[in-house]
């Protein structure tokens, strides 16, 4: 079930060609999938973690970033994503895609509810919510093949 959750989730954000995903700990899938896809992804925690060398990986506090003018190079792509992302974590994870025109992109924790406005999505049958807060103010889905903005969105 773990690897239809991880399929459905790295089929959906695969639509993006450069991605950052926060907080990734010691679960690493989504990223492998998307970079195994061909998709530029960047993961960040807030502390060094084992992972596999394919990752780029940065060493950066999501709530120090929000905090700074501009959050960082790791933050700049067509999407930021955090799975299983704490509510506490859900408004400064949006501030860092904001600051750099990206769409946010998030599951929960499973039993809390997103904290910031968003629209939400059901992946692998019902198994899984993904909630979308798009950069543009225009629903994420109107971006062409590998995330890139149609013309006049940017």
């Amino acid at each position: 079930m773990e690897s239809e959750i991880t399929a459905a989730l790295a089929s959906r954000l695969g639509r993006y060609k450069a991605l950052t995903e926060v907080g990734v700990g010691r679960r690493p899938a989504v990223a492998l999938a998307l970079r195994d896809a061909g998709r530029d992804v960047t993961v960040t925690d807030v502390r060094a973690v084992d992972l596999p060398s394919e990752l780029r990986f940065v060493e950066d506090d999501v709530v120090a970033a929000s905090e700074r003018a501009d959050p960082g190079d790791a933050y700049r792509s067509d999407a930021v994503y955090a799975l299983n992302l704490p509510g506490e974590l859900h408004r400064p994870v949006r501030d860092v895609a904001a600051a750099v025109g990206a769409d946010f992109l998030f599951t929960t924790l499973g039993f809390d509810s997103p904290t910031v406005p968003c629209e939400s999505e059901s992946l692998a049958g019902g198994r899984e919510t993904l909630y979308v807060v798009a950069a543009s103010g225009t629903p994420s889905d109107r971006r062409g093949p590998a995330g890139r903005r149609s013309e006049g969105q940017r």
